[in-house]
């Protein structure tokens, strides 16, 4: 996301939340004892570490373009058990840091312009054996979305906010599928829709903006000065109240995610 700033801090509020996918997709993952495993779009090192914990043994790469989201992975890995990278996923060739025996990547590539022939052209280059595990969000037609959509189109900057708006750069699960099995002979995918309560405590008072601030909204806000910016969250704000009103037991807010995992060989 060319202008915007990552903010770990704000990220990791619903850390929660956003570890429930990687957990669901490395559970899929059948490596035993891999020599090698990467991490492509890594934040801040949080799941990461997750997997490092599950493969002991394994030389562990975490792959970011932020800077801020590595340093606070360095922080996080007080033990230096991660080697952490600064590029950009767009440019990771397989054989860049040996020969990985498990390639994850974690609500990552949706961010990334021409994810899929990536994806196929890293999984015909993995060794036989080896894993490929990815998960991206499918919720670009949720209401969350179309509310920035309407506000941005609503708002005077219009003409500079619009075509940063993000045009659903994710396939369905059978386009993964066909993907995976360009270099994979075992192929895995599905799709779930999380439920995710946010804010059950009621602390904030709209918490699915405070959501798509740590994401979505990032490029957006980067080109509007702060009288603009508060402008446009007030109404963004008020449309997703009324799109996600709360609930007794917090704001419900209904999170569709699509995993694939494939095995070369």
């Amino acid at each position: 996301m060319a202008g915007a700033q990552w903010d770990p801090s704000r990220y990791e509020r619903f850390s929660g939340h956003r570890s429930r996918p990687f957990a669901d997709l490395l559970a899929r993952v059948g490596a035993d004892e891999p020599r090698l495993v990467v991490d492509l779009g890594c934040g801040t090192g949080t799941m990461t570490m997750r997997a490092a914990s599950r493969w002991p043994t394994a030389r562990v790469v975490g792959i970011d373009s932020s800077p801020t989201m590595l340093q606070r992975a360095r922080e996080l890995d007080s033990a230096g058990r991660v080697q952490w990278m600064q590029a950009d996923i767009a440019d990771w060739d397989v054989r860049s840091a040996g020969e990985p025996d498990v390639v994850l990547s974690n609500a990552a590539l949706q961010w990334v312009p021409g994810h899929r022939e990536l994806i196929s052209r890293w999984c015909r280059q993995l060794r036989d054996g080896s894993w490929f595990a990815l998960q991206v969000p499918g919720n670009f037609d949720a209401p969350s979305h179309r509310s920035v959509a309407e506000a941005a189109a609503a708002h005077p900057r219009h003409a500079q906010l619009v075509p940063l708006l993000p045009v659903d750069p994710v396939g369905q699960p059978a386009d993964y599928a066909e993907l995976l099995a360009d270099g994979c002979q075992h192929v895995d995918v599905w799709e779930t829709t999380y439920l995710q309560i946010l804010d059950p405590a009621g602390e904030s008072a709209d918490p699915v903006l405070d959501w798509l601030r740590g994401t979505t909204l990032l490029p957006l806000l980067a080109v509007l000065d702060d009288a603009d910016r508060r402008a446009f969250l007030d109404d963004l704000s008020g449309r997703l109240v009324r799109a996600y009103p709360r609930r007794r037991y917090g704001v419900p807010f209904a999170f569709r995610r699509i995993f694939a995992v494939g095995q070369r060989g």
